[in-house]
């Protein structure tokens, strides 16, 4: 399985973290020679576009756009509306009836969408692919045990437990997108490639590494109608590279660093909005890997490392401060989380304590990126200054995140991580628990409690209990001191100011068919 990290995409945030905040000047916006047709830029191309093995927003972005779920984020939101279903209920905890609107096909002469599509989309998450290996979204639909059809157009999904986060980490996501049985049979492996789907706009050309378009789908019945009769996906790697073509005019719109918002707000024609975000970047060591698994060891780095140095000089002060796992907004966001200032004096006594007085040598392995290494930097001047000696590893993104396979993270000693979140809580406690060694948790870090506790809030459904549960999950990797959070990171775009951009409230993910013209 391969990550970027895409298994952690988030996929969406609450209304509560939408805070936008426009820095658009007073300039009038020029006018556009054609606005029937947007251009905008997506940070790599299109990989997989088989819903229950896409790799990551870029291709959710898309497949939202082509195919319909039951249900469908509302733009700009959390909150979910009808879409392929014209009804659906709640009957129990573990019981969730639908029916279909009539009308809706596929494209390219695959007939009616039905009951029984549902059934093989969602059914299909349970069952090993043709070369006998879970897809990768596998976990999304892990409480599902069958959907029953019961007409042409209706079905019942029994769960084997009660599952509140099933809404917003399957339905309306992208592994509640709804492929016709009929085109999966037809195309095999093609069906990463070719998109088939009922929703409002069809995939109609992609280039690789060079562009793909999607463009409206006249024969779509459904109630979500998009504005913009072309989207043009243009792929470009680097941030500096799309803030040049958005100053030239070649594209409309697109992900920008936080840093360089001031300065593109000053265009004429731009609007430049910030989003918060709620991914975890954090730094930690292998608690398995002496002299990290003495607690005081860990302590003491804890006290070395200066956070907020590190949100100065490597985030321009912008970004927000993160104390624990989960960003404001979430269910479960701990708001007293302990706030753990530098203390070198206490990291040298802890030091001394655990009988690493002369400090020692060890290793930090990062991503390679610019901001990664300017992290690491600082964490290796913060370090030296208690005796611990840091050489950085860094790698490219493939070998890193190849970390994640074949228990490779058991050579580790020092790494610093970043995972992207969903909405739900239960999504990012999931990779710190035990079964995650060898896998996504890197730390190696076990705790029967902890796992107890995430077991517990996947299938509590009252709120505030769920509430408390994350909370208290929280304080056990406080506990450990496994675990320096960094940042929830920041999200910022430019776009022309005639537009108005379909983000959803995390910043990651985009619908498209939320794109619009903007009002005065």
């Amino acid at each position: 399985m391969k990550f970027e990290p895409t298994r952690r995409q988030v996929l969406i945030g609450g209304a509560s973290l939408a805070t936008v905040v426009a820095f658009g000047g007073s300039h009038p916006a020029f006018a556009a020679s054609d606005r029937t047709r947007i251009i905008v830029r997506v940070e790599k191309d299109l990989s997989n576009l088989d819903p229950a093995n896409r790799s990551g927003p870029i291709d959710l972005n898309v497949i939202w756009s082509v195919q319909q779920g039951l249900i469908s984020f509302k733009p700009g939101s959390t909150e979910w509306e009808l879409d392929a279903a014209e009804e659906l209920t709640q009957v129990s905890d573990t019981e969730i009836a639908f029916r279909l609107r009539p009308g809706l096909k596929f494209t390219d002469g695959y007939g009616d969408l039905t009951a029984e599509d549902v059934k093989f989309s969602f059914e299909r998450f349970l069952k090993p692919d043709a070369e006998g290996k879970p897809v990768t979204y596998a976990k999304d639909w892990s409480e599902l045990d069958r959907v029953e059809v019961t007409g042409p157009l209706e079905g019942r999904i029994v769960l084997k437990n009660p599952s509140p986060a099933l809404f917003t980490i399957a339905l309306a996501d992208g592994s509640g997108r709804i492929i016709s049985k009929k085109a999966f049979e037809a195309l095999g492996k093609d069906i990463a490639t070719k998109l088939i789907g009922s929703g409002p706009y069809v995939l109609k050309e992609w280039k690789p590494r060079e562009q793909f378009v999607l463009a409206i789908n006249p024969d779509y019945k459904g109630a979500i109608k998009p504005h913009f009769q072309e989207i043009v996906g243009k792929p470009i790697g680097e941030q500096k590279t799309a803030e040049i073509a958005f100053r030239s005019g070649e594209i409309d719109f697109t992900a920008i660093d936080p840093e360089s918002g001031k300065a593109l707000a000053e265009l004429p024609d731009a609007s430049v909005t910030q989003v918060p975000a709620i991914d975890y970047i954090w730094f930690g060591p292998n608690i398995e890997k002496a002299p990290f698994d003495d607690i005081r060891v860990r302590q003491a780095l804890r006290y070395a490392v200066d956070v907020d140095a590190i949100l100065q000089g490597a985030y321009s002060g912008i970004y927000p401060r993160a104390n624990a796992l989960l960003a404001p907004g979430l269910l479960g966001y701990w708001k007293d989380a302990p706030v753990h200032e530098r203390n070198l004096d206490e990291a040298r006594r802890l030091l001394e304590e655990a009988g690493h007085g002369g400090g020692f040598k060890t290793k930090l392995t990062i991503e390679a990126t610019a901001r990664y290494e300017a992290i690491a930097q600082i964490i290796q001047a913060n370090l030296a200054e208690v005796g611990i000696e840091i050489e950085i590893e860094a790698l490219e993104s493939a070998a890193y995140w190849a970390l994640g396979e074949n228990d490779a993270s058991k050579d580790l000693e020092l790494s610093l991580i970043k995972y992207n979140g969903k909405f739900d809580p239960g999504f990012q406690t999931q990779w710190f628990t035990s079964e995650q060694v060898g896998q996504w948790n890197w730390q190696r870090w076990k705790n029967p409690d902890f796992d107890a506790l995430h077991a517990k809030g996947a299938v509590t459904t009252d709120k505030a209990e769920r509430e408390k549960i994350y909370v208290e999950a929280q304080k056990l990797l406080d506990e450990s001191a496994a675990f320096i959070w960094i940042t929830h990171n920041l999200n910022a775009f430019a776009s022309r100011k005639w537009l108005k951009p379909g983000v959803l409230p995390n910043g990651n993910n985009w619908l498209y068919t939320a794109f619009s013209e903007a009002t005065a």
